[in-house]
C-alpha cells in the first residue's frame, strides 16, 4: 500500500508539470514536494505548501501558483475536494467512498497491512543490549533491548532484510575478573578459605555457578588458571542473559564473540592499515598536548594513538595502552569494519548515555580506513530505573531489588513485579533520550489511565464483538460498508497514518513514535467503541454486517501495531 503522502505529491507534480506544458507555468525544476497531516479541523486531511517554495523560480506570487496547480491536478479516487488556501496552501481532502473503500484493504493485506518497500534489497543491521557477559540483564539494559528490538521490526516493516546482533564484549580484564572470582567461588566450594580478589565481582550468582562447577568437577579445577572458570561463567551468563532477554519476547540472530577479532588478527591489521594511512602514531602524549603535558608524560611508557583530530575531534584517543592492552576505540572499528564487509547497507546501534562519544570515534575510523561511515547510525539512550511510591510520604522512590543475586535492578525481578508487555510499552513510549522511572505499580493497572491497557482493551473489545457475531451466527462477509459513518472513517483515517509513521520512524530512527502513535489510535477507537454498536436490539442486519467488517478491520490494525512493538495482542482480559 502506498503512503498518502506520496501519492498526493505525484499528484502536485503531475499538475506542475502539466501547467508547465500549457504555459500556465513557467519551466523550471520541480523540487521535492512536502505532504503534511492537516492541522487544524476544516483543512483537508492532507495539506501542500509547495507553492510558497516556487514563488522565486516561477517569478508569480504563491497563491496564482497555487491556483495553477489546484486547475490542472489530475483526477484521483482518493481525492474528493481540493482548495488553495492562506498565503499558498493546497488542501486535500480524502474521498469517503475511498476511505471505506480502505476497510477491505486492510483485511486483504491482513497481517502485512503496510509493509513498506523503503528498503527492498538492502541489509540492515541492529545491534542493541551487547552486556559484558559478567552479570544479569539490568532494568538499564533492557531498555535498550527493547528500543533496539523495536527498531528492528519497524526496518522489516519498512522492507529492509534484517539482522539482529548481539556484540558479546568477552575479551579484556573483566573478563579475566570474572574468572578469577569465579575460581575463588570455587575453592570456598570446595571448603577452602579463599578471599575474593581485589576488585572481583560480589554477585552470589557465582557461588551458584562455583556449587554447579564443585559439582561436575569435584577437585580438578584446584590448580588451573582462570581461564576454564571464564569459559565457564560465560557459558553460563550466556545462558542467563538470553534467557532473560527471551521472557520479554526478544531474540538474537547471531551473537558476535569480541574475542574472535583477537583471535583472527583482525584487530591487529586495522592497526596496521591506520599506522600505514597516517592516522596511528606512538607517543607518551597526545600530538597536540601542550609542552608541560608533554613534559609531565614523558616518563611514561608510550600509547598507540589515534589521529582523530584529523576528523575534528578535539583530541587524539588512544588506541593500544602502553601495556598493549587496546582500549575500546580499536576493537569497535575493527568490528564495524566487519559489519561494513559482511554487505549491512545500514548499521543501527543502541548505546546508553556514555558511549555517544565513542560512536563518533568509531564513524572517524571508518573514514579513516577509507570506508564510508555513513551507514552507521546510533540510538542513545538515557538511564532508567524502577520506582514503587512510599505509602507513607507520597513520594516516589527507587525500588532496591533482590540482594541474593548482589544485583538490584535486574530484568528477571521486574518481569516477575509486572509483566513483558509493560515492560516493553513502558520502556518504548518515551524518547530515548529522556530519563525513564519505571513505576512498577502504575504500568500494570488495568484502567484507561494505563495506555497498556488502554491499547490491548482496544484489540480485546474488537474480538469480544467477532466471539459474540460468530454465537448469534451472524458474518461480516458481503457487508455493505457504504452504510458505515463518518465515525468509523475517523477511525480509518488514523489507521492509514500507520505507513507513515513507520517511515518515520524508520528514516529517523525513532521507534518511540511507534508507541505514540498506538495510544492515539487506540484514543480513536474507543469513543467510536462506545458510540457505534455492531450488535443490539433495533440494528438493522447490513449495518450490523457493515459495522462487524468495520471492527474485523480495527482488529488487525491494533494486531499489527502491537506487533510492531513486540507485544501480544489479547482476545480476552
Amino acid at each position: 500500500m502506498k503512503l498518502l503522502p506520496e501519492l498526493h505529491a505525484n499528484l502536485v507534480k503531475k499538475a506542475i508539470e502539466s501547467a508547465q506544458a500549457a504555459g500556465d507555468l513557467p519551466q523550471f525544476e520541480i523540487p521535492d514536494i512536502p505532504i503534511t497531516p492537516a492541522k487544524r479541523e476544516g483543512q483537508g486531511d492532507y495539506a501542500c505548501p509547495v507553492a510558497m517554495a516556487l514563488a522565486k523560480v516561477a517569478a508569480k506570487k504563491p497563491r496564482d501558483i497555487a491556483e495553477m496547480i489546484v486547475k490542472h491536478l489530475p483526477k484521483a479516487d482518493f481525492v474528493s475536494h481540493v482548495e488553495f488556501a492562506g498565503p499558498g496552501f493546497i488542501n486535500f481532502t480524502l474521498s469517503q467512498k475511498w476511505l471505506k473503500q480502505q476497510i477491505e484493504a486492510i483485511i486483504v493485506e491482513g497481517e502485512d497491512y503496510f509493509s513498506l518497500d523503503i528498503g527492498a534489497g538492502h541489509k540492515a543491521q541492529v545491534e542493541f543490549v551487547s552486556a559484558n557477559p559478567s552479570g544479569p540483564i539490568t532494568i538499564g539494559r533492557s531498555r535498550g533491548g527493547i528500543i533496539g528490538d523495536t527498531m528492528a521490526r519497524l526496518l522489516e516493516a519498512a522492507g529492509f532484510d534484517v539482522q539482529r546482533e548481539y556484540y558479546f564484549n568477552n575479551a579484556g580484564m573483566q573478563m579475566v575478573m570474572l574468572g578469577k572470582s569465579l575460581k575463588a567461588r570455587y575453592l570456598q566450594a570446595l571448603g577452602q578459605d579463599e578471599p575474593l580478589p581485589e576488585g572481583g565481582y560480589q554477585g552470589e550468582y557465582l557461588i551458584d555457578f562455583a556449587n554447579e562447577l564443585a559439582d561436575e568437577q569435584g577437585d580438578a579445577l584446584v590448580n588451573a588458571d582462570w581461564k576454564p572458570f571464564k569459559e565457564f561463567a560465560e557459558a553460563k551468563m550466556f545462558e542467563w542473559i538470553r534467557d532473560s532477554l527471551a521472557q520479554i519476547g526478544i531474540t538474537h540472530d547471531n551473537f558476535f564473540n569480541e574475542d574472535s577479532m583477537f583471535q583472527d588478527g583482525s584487530i591487529w591489521a586495522v592497526l596496521e592499515e591506520l599506522d600505514e594511512r597516517g592516522y596511528a602514531y606512538k607517543a607518551t602524549e597526545w600530538a597536540g598536548a601542550s609542552d608541560e603535558e608533554k613534559a609531565k608524560a614523558a616518563d611514561r611508557e608510550p600509547a598507540v594513538w589515534f589521529r582523530t583530530t584529523a576528523f575534528g575531534d578535539e583530541k587524539d584517543r588512544v588506541m593500544v595502552k602502553s601495556d598493549g592492552i587496546p582500549t575500546y576505540t580499536l576493537p569497535d572499528i575493527a568490528y564495524h569494519k566487519n559489519k561494513i564487509e559482511r554487505g549491512f547497507d545500514i548499521m543501527v546501534n543502541v548505546l546508553g548515555a556514555d558511549h555517544g562519544q565513542q560512536y563518533k570515534v568509531v564513524q572517524m575510523g571508518i573514514e579513516a580506513l577509507g570506508m564510508d561511515p555513513s551507514g552507521i547510525h546510533v540510538i542513545i539512550n538515557q538511564m532508567v530505573k524502577a520506582v514503587r511510591q512510599n505509602p507513607e510520604t507520597g513520594e516516589l522512590e527507587e525500588i532496591k531489588m533482590s540482594t541474593r543475586r548482589g544485583v538490584y535492578d535486574t530484568l528477571d525481578e521486574l518481569v516477575e513485579m509486572t509483566s513483558p508487555d509493560a515492560i516493553r510499552y513502558h520502556m518504548l513510549a518515551r524518547s530515548p533520550s529522556s530519563h525513564l522511572n519505571f513505576n512498577v505499580e502504575e504500568v500494570v493497572k488495568q484502567s484507561n489511565d494505563n495506555p497498556v491497557y488502554y491499547i490491548q482493551n482496544a484489540h480485546v473489545r474488537c474480538c469480544g464483538i467477532a466471539r459474540e457475531a460468530e454465537a448469534r451466527g451472524l458474518s461480516d462477509e458481503g457487508a455493505d460498508i457504504s452504510l458505515l459513518s463518518d465515525e468509523e472513517l475517523a477511525f480509518i483515517r488514523k489507521a492509514l497514518e500507520m505507513g507513515e509513521v513507520i517511515e518515520t520512524a524508520v528514516n529517523q530512527y525513532e521507534p518511540h513514535k511507534i508507541a505514540f502513535y498506538a495510544q492515539e489510535l487506540a484514543s480513536t477507537f474507543h469513543p467510536i467503541y462506545d458510540n457505534v454498536r455492531a450488535l443490539g436490539e433495533g440494528i438493522p442486519e447490513d449495518v450490523t454486517r457493515a459495522r462487524l467488517r468495520f471492527y474485523h478491520a480495527a482488529r488487525i490494525i491494533f494486531k499489527r501495531v502491537l506487533d510492531l512493538m513486540g507485544m501480544s495482542a489479547p482476545e480476552r482480559m
